[in-house]
């Protein structure tokens, strides 16, 4: 039976988690699971969150087939803290609790080495307790702002009210043991998840 590592990957936006996520499940015997996408599946009809956020904001967040919709939701929240907040509390507990079960999935088939989180609030949302290792993608602000203005056609406006709402560099620091520098190339990047990985195995 394999012993499985559990890996947070962490990181600013525009930092490229995405890109090394996807070399490593290429490369390594993983599974990869992405907060934003646990996210969107607790959100769906007839799973935990979607009575509850319909209760919340009404049935003005459902699309004509059902679904919530990310753009309507976003809208009816728009302006309130209040009610981001209780739409958080519905949701995060819910997140977590889907990504225990990957986890306990995973360990008890036995067949993978390392088991990854992605999310930009990982340490926020106290997973700290439960990886083995936390990742810091780090990539210089300019860089980030490039890719970002480039690949997603974000404003500089939209750009600094994301990163003004994330950790800075030093508090990303503060709790990750293991930091891959994506400023440069790709190439870059992945020689050095290949030195840490290879030391893992």
């Amino acid at each position: 039976m394999v012993v499985m590592k559990i890996i947070g990957i962490t990181g600013g936006v525009g930092s490229g988690k995405s890109a090394l996520l996807g070399y490593i499940k290429e490369k390594y015997s993983c599974r990869i699971i992405l907060a934003d996408e646990a996210a969107h599946r607790v959100k769906e009809p007839g799973q935990p969150c979607y009575d509850k956020l319909v209760g919340l904001l009404s049935a003005d967040i459902l699309s004509e087939d059902g679904t919530i919709n990310k753009n309507r939701m976003a809208a009816k929240i728009f302006g309130s803290k209040e009610l981001l907040q209780k739409v958080n509390q519905i949701i995060h507990p819910a997140v977590r609790e889907l990504i225990f079960r990957e986890i306990e999935l995973a360990a008890s088939e036995g067949n993978i080495k390392f088991f990854f989180i992605e999310a930009a609030l990982l340490i926020e949302g106290g997973y700290l307790k439960i990886v083995d290792e936390m990742w810091y993608i780090y990539a210089g602000e300019e860089v980030r702002r490039q890719r970002l203005k480039g690949m997603r056609g974000y404003s500089d406006e939209k750009i600094d009210s994301i990163m003004q709402s994330q950790l800075r560099e030093d508090e990303f620091r503060k709790y990750c043991t293991v930091e891959i520098d994506n400023s440069g190339s790709l190439e870059a990047a992945f020689r050095q998840i290949d030195a840490r990985l290879g030391e893992c195995v």
